[in-house]
């Protein structure tokens, strides 16, 4: 019988403003939580007030960890100075690398109307924080589906979910990341690969995990381990994301946006920042 997850730790975000002014709620990455190694943050966006949203993330620069960017709903448009461009749509993510340096913007293309999604670090280990930058737009009908039964079912965007393996792949981290869409009184068990950092965290709906612990809308779940996690619509439907990586169990060092192992690398990742060399 393979051991089952529960929750050790619940925690609600903050919120606060990001970019230009961006309203969101910071989840991960804040003084209540700082990190969930390998994860660094976790930001939830969600508005249909477009001055919430509508001066976007102008040009900022990275270093050191991925982003994931996960849109539930809008249009946000991203630019880089390596001549990279894409558009986010409703369903569909982005997957960049930053690595050892880039300037990019993300903007909304809409006017009005709800913009909600999230975006999450992924740090890189030490040994690949210089790699070259790079991206991997992934459109909703590429998030392949696993039926869990009773109607409910995963969107796999990276790692394996049964049969079902998502699109990013190749992480020393072996990232997990799952979108659970749970029917009202449906369930579903999805398996976790043992010894890795896992989260949920309900962004539709209530839900139940494991036997009987209540995981609410907006609170994050941090799980023990074990091999698998089952979650259940507590009353409607829910959704809600499931995310694991492999710890790197590694020194961390952040200043804003520049993410490495020592004081003196984050130091050259301003100066290189500063004289034009991402």
């Amino acid at each position: 019988m393979k051991t089952q997850r529960t929750i050790e730790r619940s925690v609600r975000g903050m919120k606060t403003s990001d970019g230009a002014g961006v309203k969101l709620t910071r989840v991960i990455g804040t003084p209540v939580l700082r990190r969930v190694d390998p994860f660094l943050m976790l930001d939830e966006f969600r508005s249909d007030e477009p001055t919430d949203y509508l001066a976007g993330f102008p040009d900022h620069p990275h270093r050191g960890f991925e982003t994931i960017t996960y849109m539930i709903a809008g249009r946000f448009r991203h630019k880089d100075n390596h001549g990279h461009e894409g558009l986010l749509e409703t369903g569909g993510a982005q997957w960049m690398t930053a690595g050892r340096g880039i300037v990019h913007s993300e903007m909304p293309e809409q006017k009005e109307g709800l913009v909600a999604g999230f975006q999450l670090w992924l740090n890189l280990p030490r040994k690949d924080k210089m790699c070259e930058p790079g991206y991997r737009d992934v459109q909703a009908g590429e998030i392949p589906k696993a039926d869990l039964g009773g109607g409910a079912e995963a969107g796999v965007l990276a790692g394996r979910v049964g049969d079902v393996v998502g699109p990013i792949a190749g992480r020393e981290t072996d990232p997990l990341y799952v979108d659970l869409v749970l029917p009202a009184g449906s369930a579903g068990v999805v398996p976790i690969p043992k010894g890795h950092a896992a989260f949920l965290y309900p962004f539709e709906g209530d839900v139940v995990v494991g036997e009987d612990r209540t995981l609410a809308r907006g609170e994050l779940g941090i799980l023990t381990d074990g091999e698998e996690v089952r979650v259940a619509a507590k009353s409607g439907a829910a959704r809600v994301l499931l995310v694991a990586g492999k710890p790197l169990n590694e020194p961390v060092v952040q200043y804003g946006p520049f993410v490495m192992s020592t004081t003196e690398e984050v130091e050259q990742a301003i100066a290189d920042f500063q004289a034009g060399r991402f």
